[in-house]
């Protein structure tokens, strides 16, 4: 179980960073800006304002996973 969860985190670990730095952010947002009115979408519940913060973060730093070494170059 342990080298499972080690294999894990070597692959996914900048993916997992970019979630838990992404909904604090959108956590964040949504308490110092939000919306007053109710009406806004994303920054009206801290739920949407956390999960789309998340989804941000994930996309932003899966940018930044190196390539794989094990694929084969095509001549």
């Amino acid at each position: 179980m342990k080298k499972w969860i080690n294999s894990f985190w070597k692959k996914n670990y900048l993916n997992i960073l970019g979630i838990i730095l992404g909904a604090i952010g959108g956590l964040f947002y949504w308490h110092f800006v939000g919306c007053t009115s109710g009406h806004c979408p994303i920054t009206g519940s801290p739920v949407y304002s956390t999960l789309y913060g998340g989804i941000l973060g994930w996309l932003l730093f899966s940018m930044f996973k190196p390539k794989s070494k094990n694929k084969k170059e095509n001549p």
